[in-house]
C-alpha cells in the first residue's frame, strides 16, 4: 500500500491574482508595431492608461487578470493569441480525428484508459478519456507520476481527486484541475458508476 505524506491545504486563488505568462510584453509591443498603433491608440482601444501600457511592454508590471482582459477585447483578439504567436513557417498541417468510442483502449486495474488522435507521433499533448474504476485509494499500490504537466476534466460522475501534496479533492461533472505531473496523483470514482474524465498531458 502506498502511505501518503502529511498533506497541506491548497491556497484558493484570488480573482484579480497576477499573471506572469512568458515575454507578454514583448508579445503585446509586437502586435502594436504590427498594426501600426501608437501607445496612445492602443490606450484608446483597451482602457488601459498609455503609462500602464508602457510598462507592460518593458516588463515593469505584472498585468493582473483584469488588465489582461482588456487588452484582449481591446486588440480584438483571443485568449491564446496573446500568449502565443503564430509562425507560418511551422505550420505542419497536421490533424487527426477519433470518433466516439474508437480510441486505442488502455485498460489497467485501476483505470480503463482510451488514448485519442494516437496516429499523431511526437505531439506536445496526449490527451486520453478515461473510465475511473478504482474506489478506493488503497487500490493503488503507489503513487502516480512522470513528466510533464497535466489538465483533467470530469466528463461523468463524480471523483475523488489525490496528490501528494494537498488534501483530497472531491471534483463533480464540469470540474477541472491543472497540476504538475511529477508531483503524486491518483484518481477515485465517488459514483456508483464508473467516472469518465478527460486527461490531457502537456510534455
Amino acid at each position: 500500500m502506498v502511505s501518503r505524506p502529511s498533506l497541506e491545504t491548497a491556497t484558493a486563488s484570488e480573482p484579480d491574482r497576477f499573471v506572469e505568462p512568458l515575454e507578454l510584453g514583448k508579445r503585446v509591443k509586437s502586435i502594436r508595431l504590427t498594426r501600426g498603433w501608437t501607445l496612445e491608440e492602443v490606450s484608446k482601444k483597451t482602457g488601459i492608461a498609455r503609462s500602464t501600457l508602457s510598462k507592460i511592454e518593458n516588463d515593469q508590471v505584472s498585468p493582473s487578470f483584469t488588465i489582461v482582459q482588456k487588452l484582449i477585447k481591446g486588440l480584438e483578439m483571443e485568449l491564446p493569441q496573446l500568449f502565443v504567436e503564430a509562425s507560418e513557417s511551422s505550420i505542419a498541417g497536421r490533424r487527426d480525428i477519433t470518433r466516439k468510442g474508437k480510441g486505442e483502449s488502455h485498460p489497467t486495474s485501476t483505470y480503463e484508459h482510451e488514448l485519442l488522435n494516437y496516429s499523431i507521433s511526437r505531439k506536445k499533448m496526449v490527451p486520453f478519456k478515461t473510465r475511473v474504476r478504482a474506489r478506493s485509494f488503497e487500490e493503488f499500490k503507489e503513487w502516480v507520476r512522470h513528466d510533464g504537466e497535466e489538465f483533467l476534466l470530469v466528463l461523468k460522475g463524480k471523483i475523488n481527486f489525490f496528490s501528494e501534496l494537498y488534501e483530497p479533492i472531491e471534483l463533480k461533472e464540469g470540474d477541472s484541475v491543472y497540476y504538475d505531473a511529477t508531483m503524486g496523483h491518483a484518481v477515485v470514482s465517488l459514483s456508483i458508476e464508473d467516472a469518465e474524465i478527460l486527461w490531457v498531458v502537456a510534455r
